[in-house]
């Protein structure tokens, strides 16, 4: 009974971070960029890969540098990898961490790796369910194809909130 109490219990980390992502969704970027950096001072480079995944997804969006962002996303990919697929909710991030790495690859005119982890985030975009999140999931991947189309330059400046 216990064991099963521990698994259905909510995950104080993943907690904290969606508090912090709910100020940052409220307008606080700078205050949500210090929280969530002491977030992962607390956890580390060695804490859970679950949290630093999220951790690191959402500490991207508070970046005011494209390469910082690349930089987050890349370690939000690195810390998905770890957590392994049997993770599901690892598993339901990883269209959006390839259509952030899609977003930051275009704001830095790489156009072919832009392209790459788009296709990627299509890719696992199959795995999610029918619900809000995937919807809107699926309707950023489109809305960044289309803007890149085929030939496409890489010029476009995507909005600061990504899913």
């Amino acid at each position: 009974m216990a064991e099963r109490q521990e698994q259905t219990a909510p995950d104080a980390v993943l907690t904290r971070i969606g508090q912090v992502v709910m100020l940052h969704h409220a307008g606080d970027r700078e205050e949500a960029r210090h929280r969530l950096l002491g977030l992962w001072a607390e956890i580390g480079e060695d804490g859970d890969p679950l949290h630093r995944c999220t951790l690191a997804h959402y500490l991207a969006d508070t970046q005011d540098d494209p390469a910082d962002e690349l930089a987050w996303d890349l370690r939000a990919l690195t810390a998905a990898g770890e957590a392994g697929e049997e993770a599901l909710s690892v598993t339901a991030l990883y269209p959006s961490l390839h259509l952030n790495l899609a977003d930051d690859y275009v704001r830095l005119g790489r156009g072919d790796a832009a392209r790459a982890h788009l296709r990627w985030a299509r890719q696992a975009a199959t795995a999610l369910s029918d619900d809000g999140y995937a919807e809107g999931v699926r309707a950023a991947i489109g809305r960044l194809e289309s803007r890149l189309g085929e030939g496409g330059t890489g010029t476009w400046t995507p909005p600061r909130q990504r899913p």
